[in-house]
């Protein structure tokens, strides 16, 4: 169907046209006119942000937990500066968005908001495609969804504002993608790969983001070789129930899975770049074989190189290792028959020692992870309390779990969460965050929760101080008053927000929320009193 409308109705129905049903933002005078056309004309919904840079992030978990492309828009200028440490959370998170920003006129160079979009973009590791011209909405829009899918990073689609009223004749655009692309490792290097895991007498088989599509073929593997199973932090519950999990590898393990890990003698990687935390610096490679694979060239040869790297899918190479070693009749390693997955996964309990008023962090989490609903999507801001959450609190499945750390920033968990809550409204989401990241990004979104009726648990880890700085100052022997202040009562700002806050500063007040959670409606915030000399270390 081909009809003359204009420009801004032809963004929005193209971007209707790609699947898009939710979309996020903050409006402009660069986007306003767009975004009224999806919503009026298209049938689509919109979310409105309080801040330009919390729309690319509700977007982000979006994508995340829905599986789909993630949609934001915001307008010119400081709109797109502001949204820039979003920007790059999902560009190193490999998150494929699109963000149809605005752009101050062409033909007014001078404009007051005007800055050079495309250089700004570019430093945040994000993609750029420009709007050419009216006539060329369409396909320009298609190349935006297509780059986002295939790079799996976020494309901000540059549209001057000028072009909004000019009219054009639409025509639907829409590139079809293979959005699993991949091929069968093949050839010496495979054979190589095969050689070592074959000859292997404690193999252990590690799965990160980029395999969670792989979990039967992988779990396939490791029945078939009786080697042990182990995610990174991205795949966290990828093998729930597994009855060889070991869960999460690395400087998150427990000290008996790391003990274990210290004594394995290959370890087939699938879909992880292998980054310091994940191998503890490379101390937990030392001395073993390192087969890698990974659909991302640029995944291999990171800060470790391995002694075979298959630039392939994960669940495909799975199958085609299974099928080799089945064919040489290889015989099992035996190595899980001396497990005790028991004493493996499980962390040990922290000290009750803490101040009048406080609760101590390990007791409220243990406790935490038996009240809060099991269904739930966990988010976790960025912070000193994140670890021993990401070890104590558990999710259903990778898809359900997202941290917001990919650039080592705070203040992004709520605004993440409500684009989880959006992307499954009928699940509870629960949110870790701190009381810093909770003033600087989460303040300015929980009344937007509240206007959108989520079922938000949110859960402030509160040290009244930055912790990560308090730890510096104290381990020298220093003053540490500087990284310390007197906050309001987060319940009470909660409550003043529209939503529901208990105040936590012991187990009994811990119960008394708990027990207000079987009736909530709305978001519903715990202010969990703490001391930042008690609190926990970071374990990195």
């Amino acid at each position: 169907m081909t009809n003359t409308i204009h420009v801004y109705q032809s963004i929005a129905r193209a971007t209707k046209e790609h699947g898009v049903e939710t979309m996020f933002g903050l409006m402009g005078d660069a986007n306003l006119f767009m975004v009224d056309s999806f919503v009026r004309d298209c049938g689509g919904r919109f979310v409105p942000a309080a801040h330009e840079g919390s729309s690319v992030l509700m977007a982000i978990a979006y994508a995340h937990v829905s599986g789909k492309v993630g949609v934001a828009t915001v307008t010119h200028g400081p709109a797109l500066t502001n949204a820039t440490t979003a920007l790059t959370e999902a560009a190193r998170g490999h998150i494929p968005l699109v963000v149809l920003a605005g752009d101050t006129p062409v033909d007014n160079p001078r404009h007051l908001q005007s800055i050079d979009q495309r250089e700004l973009v570019k430093v945040t590791g994000a993609g750029f495609e420009q709007l050419r011209t009216p006539a060329t909405v369409g396909k320009d829009v298609a190349r935006a969804f297509y780059r986002a899918q295939v790079e799996r990073r976020p494309i901000v689609l540059n549209m001057p504002a000028d072009f909004m009223w000019q009219e054009v004749s639409h025509d639907v655009q829409v590139l079809d993608v293979f959005t699993a692309p991949g091929g069968v490792a093949e050839g010496d290097t495979l054979d190589n790969a095969i050689g070592m895991i074959a000859s292997a007498r404690r193999p252990l088989i590690l799965a990160g983001g980029g395999a969670v599509h792989a979990r039967d073929q992988l779990i396939a593997l490791a029945d078939r070789l009786e080697a042990p199973l182990a995610t990174t932090l991205k795949a966290k519950g990828l093998f729930n129930d597994h009855p060889y999990n070991i869960d999460i590898f690395g400087t998150l393990s427990t000290p008996a899975a790391y003990e274990l890990i210290a004594q394995t003698d290959c370890i087939i990687c699938f879909g992880t770049a292998l980054h310091d935390f994940t191998t503890d610096r490379g101390k937990l490679m030392k001395d073993k074989r390192i087969v890698q694979v990974d659909v991302e060239p640029e995944a291999i040869g990171g800060g470790l190189h391995p002694d075979a790297a298959l630039v392939a899918d994960a669940g495909l190479t799975a199958q085609t290792i299974l099928y080799w070693l089945d064919q040489a009749e290889v015989e099992p390693s035996g190595f899980t028959r001396e497990l005790d997955t028991k004493t493996l996964t499980a962390h040990p309990a922290g000290p009750e020692k803490t101040s009048e008023g406080c609760v101590s962090f390990v007791h409220a989490l243990e406790r935490l992870e038996e009240a809060l609903p099991q269904d739930r999507v966990l988010l976790t801001d960025g912070g000193r309390f994140m670890t021993e959450i990401w070890c104590r609190i558990s999710v259903p499945n990778p898809q359900s779990f997202v941290g917001t750390v990919n650039f080592g920033a705070i203040g992004l968990g709520l605004q993440e969460a409500i684009g989880a809550g959006i992307a499954a409204p009928e699940r509870p989401v629960v949110l870790f965050t701190g009381d810093g990241g909770f003033m600087m990004g989460g303040i300015n979104e929980f009344n937007t929760a509240v206007r959108l009726g989520l079922d938000l648990i949110v859960i402030v880890a509160n040290d009244s101080a930055y912790g990560a700085e308090h730890i510096q100052f104290t381990d020298r022997k220093m003053d540490p008053s500087l990284t310390e202040f007197n906050w309001p009562s987060f319940a009470d700002v909660a409550r003043s927000l529209g939503g529901t806050g208990y105040e936590v500063g012991s187990m009994e007040a811990l119960e008394e929320a708990l027990a207000g959670l079987e009736n909530r409606s709305g978001p519903v915030l715990i202010d969990l009193r703490l001391d930042p000399h008690h609190v926990p270390r970071m374990r990195a």
